[in-house]
């Protein structure tokens, strides 16, 4: 059986992501941080890693994104998992004035906190939430986590679909030591940098205009070595292997000081 590496505890949306991705015929295992997760896949002790890399609300998850670049692994697959977020508590709304979570489940619960003045608590994970309220065992904190989650630790669900908006997604990529082969309906990733000059990026998205290549994701990070040098995060539709995809990275490579292959990947759809 597979075994597959997701961060957080049981009940995680990550997990549930994963087991939604493999059918659930696979062992999930959890791990501490992302790094972590990535770690285990990288050494062998899973065959694949489960990584959130974006999120409908909140935007994209940086942490994930500055470890995709000095990951050995590929990116072999990806899934967009619809989150609904529930208050897990032991009480009612009436006497609750606190509440726990990763920092992305409150975000996108910002105004249900808000309309109910609760303190919100970070943590690590939202399952990780519920085992808090376990171990607090406070009537006025509660936490924000999926329904599974509830389920899992035995906590009562006050209530369900707390989000802000219900069009809630989280972007998952899937990775592994092994390239995915190709299908008709794929997605390549890269990563790049570029010389600080001025029209620098033009010169490296023309290459992709020109190829008629479709872009569908750019985002920059920060380099972490040089101040205000960036990072580019670039998702195409599109194999690495498709003649055309091979010449317009062939074409940017000299416009870039750094050039990553991410993987080519099926595109997954909403739904």
């Amino acid at each position: 059986m597979l075994k597959v590496a997701f961060q957080g505890e049981r009940g995680a949306y990550s997990e549930a992501a994963a087991m939604v991705f493999f059918k659930n015929s696979i062992e999930t295992m959890p791990f501490p941080t992302f790094h972590e997760v990535l770690e285990s896949t990288e050494v062998g002790k899973t065959d694949y890693a489960v990584l959130p890399v974006e999120n409908s609300l909140e935007g994209s998850v940086g942490e994930s994104y500055d470890l995709l670049l000095n990951t050995k692994l590929h990116a072999t697959g990806e899934i967009y998992h619809r989150i609904r977020h529930c208050l897990i508590g032991f009480d009612g709304l009436e006497k609750i004035d606190t509440v726990y979570s990763h920092p992305q489940a409150l975000g996108q619960c910002r105004k249900f906190i808000e309309d109910h003045h609760f303190k919100a608590i970070p943590t690590y994970d939202t399952a990780g939430s519920v085992k808090i309220l376990l171990e607090l065992k406070k009537d006025n904190i509660s936490c924000i986590a999926s329904r599974r989650a509830a389920e899992i630790y035995n906590v009562p669900i006050i209530k369900e679909g707390i989000e802000d908006n219900f069009n809630n997604y989280t972007r998952f990529l899937v990775l592994s030591n092994q390239k995915q082969d190709g299908t008709a309906k794929d997605k390549t990733s890269i990563i790049f940098s570029i010389k600080h000059t001025p029209g620098a990026l033009y010169s490296v998205i023309e290459k992709f205009h020109a190829n008629r290549i479709n872009l569908t994701k750019i985002e920059s990070r920060p380099t972490k070595t040089t101040p205000w040098e960036y990072n580019f995060y670039v998702d195409f539709e599109g194999n690495q292997n498709d003649r055309n995809v091979q010449d317009a990275l062939e074409k940017i490579k000299p416009n870039t000081i750094f050039l990553k292959i991410l993987g080519s990947y099926p595109r997954a759809e909403i739904g």
